[in-house]
């Protein structure tokens, strides 16, 4: 019975752990919209999740456009059909890897930071502090990082799809052969707003997943100096996780025929 007991309790656990999460957001949401507001923390965090996370965002998607289009010449070429790969580059950065990178990069930068911000904040009992000053932590310090969040990923992932198809775009033509006209003829042909939109509504899921997970990890944290350590790492390794299990679900939401 020792292997049932061991299944029994570690669902139990993992049923009250994403109750407690859902609830967080939930009441993180709630509080945050019946005001009051506090448009200030907004827009800093509006700044820090999307202006500053530009530059690795971009990298990673103009090199992954680069890469993406090398790989699908190697593969198309082999079947003479070449002139598929700006469609393959387009589809794949808007449907897919935009959005997926780009939560996944935030949430190793953002993710991680929202969570050791709140975690010393708990373990140096500022947030105590701010029930004591009248200040309800969930309205000031949760809701506008997950509005953030929401807000500001799509954005990115916006950039990300223009710069990795650029990607797509430079080394098809000073690399491959293909002429400037005809390759952004091709890549329009079969773009759909239904491709762009699907990679959107991703990216605002991902992005409200990655601010949930680091501001419920580091308000929860315990134990000092460690505890907060611990809390960064299970907030980007869960938020990770959580990123590529929605990528699915709404990929088969949208795509299933």
């Amino acid at each position: 019975m020792n292997p049932l007991a061991a299944t029994g309790r570690a669902t139990l656990t993992v049923s009250q752990t994403v109750g407690e999460i859902a609830f967080f957001a939930l009441d993180g949401m709630f509080r945050g919209l019946r005001g009051p507001w506090y448009p200030r923390q907004i827009l800093r965090q509006m700044i820090e999740i999307g202006y500053y996370s530009l530059p690795v965002v971009g990298l990673t998607a103009i090199f992954t456009g680069m890469v993406l289009a090398l790989q699908s010449y190697t593969g198309f070429s082999r079947f003479e059909a070449p002139g598929a790969i700006p469609t393959i580059v387009v589809l794949s950065m808007t449907r897919e890897l935009g959005p997926v990178l780009a939560g996944l990069m935030v949430a190793g930068r953002v993710g991680a930071a929202m969570a050791a911000e709140l975690g010393t904040m708990r373990v140096t009992e500022q947030i105590d502090a701010l029930l004591t000053l009248a200040t309800d932590p969930l309205r000031y310090l949760v809701f506008p990082r997950l509005v953030a969040g929401l807000l500001m990923l799509p954005l990115l992932v916006l950039v990300a799809d223009v710069i990795g198809v650029m990607g797509g775009y430079l080394v098809s033509v000073y690399k491959l052969g293909f002429g400037p006209i005809e390759y952004i003829n091709r890549t329009f042909d079969h773009l759909e707003v239904q491709d762009v939109v699907s990679g959107l509504v991703k990216a605002a899921v991902f992005g409200f997943i990655v601010a949930l997970m680091g501001c419920y990890m580091g308000y929860h944290s315990r134990g000092g100096a460690q505890g907060v350590g611990a809390a960064t790492t299970r907030a980007v390794v869960t938020a990770s996780i959580l990123i590529l299990t929605a990528d699915y679900m709404l990929t088969e939401i949208f795509f299933s025929r």
